[in-house]
């Protein structure tokens, strides 16, 4: 219904109109004639027609009393992230879920939002819980007033606690109820036609500013370099979609080649897989877990070293053979530089060779680049650079004890240029062998989001129950995160997540006071917001509403 001029001969006529569909076709009908409109507006009818029925509309209300300084605002919360990210949570099943695994259990509290506040935290500003629980205040989470700093330290302890009756494995935690949570996500998306054969597998550590718990916190191999601090290794599973399925919460002196069997030996056991292909990175290959996962029937594509492995480097990356070019599903015919690949036999071993001449060139310039800096700095007489890896690998020392580089050193190093090897026991074609370890670099970028959001320090637990339900909550949020890409990658949409979620995160609500009445003011979507409002497949609502 809408206001419109009607002319008719020398003078204009106000009328109201109403929009009908009729036999398909939309037709106008004439509600009312107002009059003209020059003596409406000069009797001043009209202004009070429109201040009559501006009373009858929010919008109109909210700024008439804009206009004229009426206004008492109230509070400010953030509606954004709880909007996406709770309708993805209950599209995932985790409120029943906690609410199965919550039978029997009396909590004076509402565990499922304390968990579901701690893994929004942990997408939007990742911290300690006891960050997470002044943060929350700002956000439209629901009747969450009587939540304190002890309800998070409870759903935490809730989350890590051993399961009872349940057997533990010397090189693994034991069963957590953290594990019944990913097993119900696990089976609520697998169908009759679903099957977990290929997984990928990578681990990273987190370090402890305090004493890291009662047994979890232990001194190794530091990828943060703070070999200084206890530290716990979280080893994470992805599928072939780069959908976190598990992860495992191991002490901190654990290696990454001794996590790899138990970890998917358990794996086999919680998701009842038959047939798994694992792939996995050059830091966990060796001999011995090679050996391993051939007794369990594991079939395996693994990155192997090509420096520090004689047989690859001696013998598989001297063999004479053509490359073959790969095209997989993300790449175009054209690539100006497309991988290549090809095969060699050492007895009954398997090795793939691949080899791209982009990275190629920049690994010669990487190191035309060093060799520079560094002949630079022999001939002014200084040794400081010997000390350095990158540089001494191209050093050798003559007689009189001076340096110099050394050329067949350089040369050697040239033969690596763009190529890695993998080891595979597979019947998969050469290229479908490259294809899949190609996607474990893709899914790399998952890892270091995960690294992002597993940035949980300060730790101040001082229990390993409380402190595995404090990582496994960063867990959750990589859940949502990979969700709500997935959905946008979906629609052809590319966003860069921090520009998302700084876009969300604007998504506000006023309280407005006007006279008696309060109203809710929506500030509107703004950049990636609208996108990731679409995704999730929820809707705004009106910008304004009484409340």
């Amino acid at each position: 219904m809408f206001a419109r001029i009607k002319k008719s001969g020398a003078y204009q006529y106000v009328q109201i109109v109403h929009n009908q569909r009729l036999e398909g076709r939309v037709r106008q009908r004439v509600v009312a004639t107002l009059g003209r409109l020059d003596d409406l507006k000069q009797s001043g009818q009209l202004d009070g027609l429109v201040e009559s029925l501006s009373k009858f509309s929010d919008h109109l209300t909210v700024l008439n009393a804009l206009r004229a300084d009426q206004i008492t605002p109230s509070s400010t919360t953030h509606v954004g992230p709880p909007l996406v990210f709770q309708r993805l949570w209950e599209e995932l099943g985790l409120p029943r879920i906690l609410q199965r695994l919550l039978a029997g259990r009396k909590f004076e509290f509402s565990l499922e939002r304390v968990v579901f506040i701690t893994v929004l935290h942990r997408l939007f500003s990742p911290g300690s819980d006891r960050a997470a629980e002044r943060w929350c205040r700002k956000y439209a989470l629901g009747n969450i007033e009587e939540l304190d700093l002890q309800h998070f330290y409870r759903t935490m302890g809730w989350l890590g606690e051993p399961l009872e009756q349940q057997p533990s494995q010397s090189s693994l935690a034991p069963r957590l109820r953290k594990d019944l949570i990913e097993e119900a996500l696990f089976e609520r998306r697998r169908d009759l036609f679903s099957s977990l054969r290929l997984v990928f597998l990578d681990t990273t550590s987190i370090y402890f500013e305090g004493r890291g718990g009662e047994s979890i916190g232990q001194r190794g191999y530091s990828k943060d370099h703070r070999p200084d601090l206890p530290q716990m290794i979280v080893a994470v599973v992805l599928d072939d979609e780069g959908k976190p399925i598990c992860c495992e919460l191991l002490p901190g002196n654990t290696a990454d080649i001794k996590t790899l069997i138990p970890v998917v030996d358990r794996l086999r056991q919680r998701f009842g897989i038959l047939d798994v292909c694992l792939v996995a990175d050059r830091g966990m290959i060796s001999k011995g877990t090679i050996t391993e996962l051939s007794a369990r029937g594991i079939r395996y594509i693994l990155g192997a070293r090509l420096r520090n492995v004689k047989e690859i480097r001696e013998t598989v990356l001297s063999r004479a053979g053509s490359y073959r070019v790969v095209h997989g599903p993300r790449t175009k015919s054209k690539d100006p530089s497309p991988l290549k690949v090809k095969q060699v036999l050492v007895e009954e071993r398997r090795y793939i060779v691949c080899h791209n001449q982009e990275q190629a060139r920049k690994d010669g310039a990487d190191r035309e680049a060093i060799l520079a800096k560094l002949r630079e700095q022999l001939k002014q007489g200084s040794t400081t650079l010997v000390g350095n890896k990158g540089y001494r690998k191209f050093l050798s020392a003559s007689v009189k004890n001076a340096f110099q580089v050394d050329e067949a050193k350089v040369k050697a190093d040239a033969r690596f240029d763009g190529k890695w090897v993998l080891q595979t026991d597979t019947d998969l074609s050469t290229e479908e062998v490259a294809l899949r370890y190609k996607d474990l670099l893709l899914v790399e970028d998952t890892f270091r989001t995960m690294k992002s959001l597993l940035e949980t320090r300060p730790l101040y637990h001082k229990c390993d129950d409380t402190i595995r339900g404090h990582v496994f909550c960063s867990f959750l949020a990589l859940v949502l995160q990979r969700e709500l890409q997935s959905r946008l990658e979906s629609r052809g949409w590319q966003v860069e997540w921090a520009r998302l979620c700084d876009d969300l995160d604007e998504l506000q609500e006023l309280t407005l006071t006007v006279g008696s009445k309060k109203f809710l003011l929506r500030t509107p979507p703004l950049g990636h917001a609208s996108q990731a409002i679409q995704a999730a497949g929820v809707t705004l609502g009106p910008a304004v509403r009484l409340i």
